[in-house]
């Protein structure tokens, strides 16, 4: 599935400004770098509703009076494409597909990146995707959720490099590919999107009754 659109789709909702999350940036031997994004939790959003948005990042919603990908309204800025470049081995986002994402960090064509991710975890714990150099991970990106009362703790934690020395070209490859200030770009973009997902979610439960967390209760 292709989704584009040729401008940005206005910004209806209010975004996150970067001290509502605590962040954390280490390196590590061999190039390799972690970003750590403890967000405020999401407010009236249950980690259930987090797998179903993303097992149905390819669908459609109502925004601005207009259906639009829901790719696009997640970030109405800087998401420019999702596409399903793989299904999973049972069909649709679920793990062991492949997602094309397109993004331009800020808003900019020099912080755009265009990577496909598999996605090797997904369920009402979070969501994990992995890019691997010969059966390496050498990029990750892990999102998990927990509980709480009326709401959920959301934890983003970027992993860029690979742990081997004899990987450590691949790193420096990485570092000139994601520079510190792509990666900076990036955390404010991450803070944002989460956000968004306490404006965006509650939106879709009028029409949920075939998501997958609706099918199981209906079986």
């Amino acid at each position: 599935m292709y989704q584009e659109i040729a401008m940005a789709l206005p910004v209806l909702f209010p975004f996150r400004s970067r001290d509502t999350a605590r962040v954390s940036h280490r390196r590590f031997p061999h190039g390799r770098r972690r970003v750590t994004i403890d967000h405020e939790p999401l407010a009236g959003v249950t980690p259930s509703e987090l797998m179903d948005w993303f097992g149905s990042i390819g669908q459609t919603m109502e925004y601005g009076g207009e259906v639009v990908p829901r790719y696009l309204a997640w970030h109405p800025l800087d998401h420019v494409r999702w596409e399903l470049a793989r299904p999973a081995p049972g069909g649709g986002a679920a793990e062991g597909a492949r997602f094309r994402i397109v993004e331009q960090f800020a808003g900019r064509p020099d912080h755009r990146i265009d990577v496909v991710d598999r996605v090797e975890k997904l369920d009402e714990t979070g969501i994990r995707l992995v890019q691997r150099v010969a059966g390496i991970v050498v990029l990750q990106l892990e999102h998990t959720w927990s509980a709480g009362r009326d709401r959920t703790h959301y934890v983003s934690v970027l992993d860029l490099g690979a742990r081997s020395p004899w990987l450590s070209g691949v790193n420096r490859l990485l570092q000139r590919r994601f520079p510190d200030p792509m990666v900076d770009a990036w955390i404010t973009h991450n803070i944002e999107e989460v956000g968004l997902l306490e404006h965006l979610i509650p939106r879709l439960r009028p029409a949920r009754t075939d998501s997958p967390s609706a099918a199981r209760q209906a079986g």
